[in-house]
C-alpha cells in the first residue's frame, strides 16, 4: 500500500512567530493552496534562533538574518520571495531618557542577536557601542529595569515601544536611507543546495503562491498573523504587515540586490562577517 502522504516529499521550514512571516506563511498554513507533492514540516522560533539552525545546517528551508548569509553561503541558495525589506524605516534605538546617537558610543545597548542584521547595522552606525545579547522581547523591559542604556528593537516593539513610554533614539532603516539612497534588507529566506534545484524552485514557487494567496484574501491572512501579534491592536497589525510585506516580497529588485552587496561588503570591511559572498538567488519553478 502506498498513501499519498508517503509519496509527498517532507521539508523542514524554518520561520519566525511574527506577524509578517505568518501573514506569507498563511495558505500553506491553512491548506489553502495545492502542495505539489511537498510537505513543509513548520519550525517556528525566534530570529536568533534561526540563524544559529541554519549555521548548523539544520533546516531545509528557513527565514534568516540578511547578515547571517556570508556565514551560510556555500550551504544555501537565497530564496527570491519572502524577503523582510525596510523602506526608510526599520529596526529602532530604543530608551528611557532622551539623547543623541553619539551618547551611544560606549553605552550598553540591548540587542537581538549577534547575528542579526539590525545588530550588524548597529555597529555600523555606532561602531563603539557595546552589544548585550537578549532574546528580542526582553529588550524593551531591560531598557525600562536600567539593565541595558538602551536597546535595539524589532518585530512590532518598532510600533508600539512608546506604549511601554520609551523614547526612539535612532531609526536604522532612516540611517541606512540616508546613507545609502536604498531599500534596507533585513530578512531572507534561504533554500539548501542539497535539495536540489528542482526541488528548492518548487518550495520557492510554494511560497510565492501564498504570499500572492494572502495579498488576495488580506482580511483572513491578517486574522491568522494577529496570532503571533502578541496582543497587537488590528490597526498596527495591518501597518506592521504592510511595512514588510510588500513588492520586495515578491521578487529581490535591483535595488536590494544592490544593498545586500553592500551590507555584506560593509560588514566585511568592519570585520563583522566572514566574507562577501555572491548572490546566489532561486527563484520560483517556470509554470
Amino acid at each position: 500500500f502506498t498513501s499519498h502522504s508517503l509519496l509527498m516529499k517532507t521539508i523542514s521550514v524554518g520561520h519566525t512567530p511574527d506577524m509578517d512571516d505568518a501573514f506569507m506563511f498563511y495558505a500553506i498554513a491553512s491548506g489553502a493552496i495545492p502542495m505539489n507533492g511537498l510537505c513543509f514540516e513548520h519550525v517556528i522560533e525566534d530570529i536568533q534562533s534561526l540563524n544559529q539552525r541554519a549555521l548548523k545546517a539544520e533546516l531545509d528551508m528557513t527565514a534568516i538574518s540578511a547578515a547571517s548569509y556570508p556565514a551560510l553561503a556555500d550551504t544555501y541558495w537565497i530564496v527570491s520571495v519572502g524577503s523582510s525589506v525596510g523602506q526608510g524605516y526599520g529596526p529602532l534605538v530604543i530608551a528611557k531618557q532622551p539623547c543623541s546617537p553619539k551618547e551611544l558610543e560606549g553605552r550598553r545597548i540591548g540587542v537581538p542577536g549577534r547575528h542579526t542584521t539590525a545588530s550588524t547595522l548597529l555597529r555600523f552606525a555606532v561602531p563603539a557601542c557595546v552589544p548585550v545579547e537578549m532574546r528580542f522581547a526582553e529588550i524593551p523591559q531591560a531598557v525600562l529595569d536600567g539593565a541595558v542604556d538602551a536597546g535595539l528593537v524589532i518585530h512590532e516593539w518598532q510600533l508600539t515601544y512608546r506604549d511601554a513610554g520609551l523614547l526612539p533614539i535612532l531609526d536604522l532603516g532612516m540611517w541606512w536611507q540616508q546613507a545609502m539612497k536604498l531599500p534596507l534588507p533585513l530578512g531572507l529566506n534561504v533554500v539548501k543546495k542539497s535539495l536540489t534545484r528542482k526541488i528548492a524552485q518548487q518550495a520557492t514557487s510554494l511560497l510565492r503562491d501564498s504570499i500572492l494567496y494572502a495579498f488576495a484574501h488580506q482580511e483572513e491572512a491578517l486574522a491568522y498573523a494577529m496570532r503571533y501579534g502578541r496582543g497587537t491592536d488590528a490597526t498596527r497589525s495591518r501597518q506592521f504587515v504592510g511595512m514588510y510585506v510588500n513588492e520586495e516580497s515578491l521578487t529581490i529588485s535591483k535595488p536590494c540586490r544592490e544593498a545586500l552587496r553592500i551590507l555584506f561588503e560593509r560588514g566585511h570591511q568592519a570585520g563583522l562577517l566572514p566574507s562577501v559572498p555572491r548572490l546566489d538567488i532561486i527563484e520560483p519553478a517556470a509554470s
